[in-house]
C-alpha cells in the first residue's frame, strides 16, 4: 500500500538542510520507528543533500527536492536536482582505515548513506538527477 508522497523544493543551499530535515520529520510522525532508524533517516537525508548542495551546481544556483512516501513497509524519498550528472553507484566504497590515518575530511556521504538505508536506485531523467533510498518500517 502506498501512502501519499509529498515533495519538498528548496534551493540547492546548505540553508535549506534544516528546512527538509524538518519535512521529513513531519512525514515520520505516527510511524513506530526506533530511535536508531529515525537516526539513520535523518543521517542519509543530511549527506545527501549537503553533497547536492555542495557539487551538483557548480556554475550557480540551482534546486533541490525531496519527496517522501511510505510503500509497502518502506519509507523511500526520492531526491531530484537539474545538476551535473552524477551516479552514485559508480562510487567505490572509501578505504576509511586509510582516510583516518591521512587526516582526510569529508567523502564518506555516499557511504553513509548507502550503509544507512537498505537501498537505494539512481536514474538520470532527462535534465535531472534521480537518487531514491529507502528503509524497510
Amino acid at each position: 500500500m502506498s501512502s501519499g508522497a509529498k515533495t519538498l523544493t528548496v534551493k540547492a543551499d546548505l540553508a535549506a538542510i534544516d528546512r527538509a530535515r524538518e519535512f521529513l520529520r513531519d512525514n515520520l510522525r505516527g510511524l513506530s520507528l526506533a530511535e536508531e532508524d529515525v537516526l539513520r533517516i535523518e543521517l542519509s537525508l543530511h549527506e545527501i543533500l549537503v553533497n547536492i548542495a555542495r557539487y551538483a551546481y557548480p556554475k550557480g544556483d540551482g534546486e533541490m527536492s525531496l519527496r517522501v512516501w511510505r510503500e509497502d513497509g518502506t519509507l523511500r524519498m526520492e531526491f531530484r536536482d537539474r545538476g551535473v550528472p552524477f551516479n552514485p553507484a559508480e562510487r567505490p566504497a572509501p578505504d576509511i582505515e586509510e582516510r583516518i590515518r591521512r587526516g582526510a575530511k569529508g567523502g564518506l556521504g555516499i557511504h553513509l548513506f548507502k550503509t544507512l538505508m537498505d537501498g537505494y536506485s539512481y536514474r538520470r531523467e532527462g535534465a535531472e538527477n534521480v537518487l531514491t533510498v529507502f528503509k524497510k518500517v
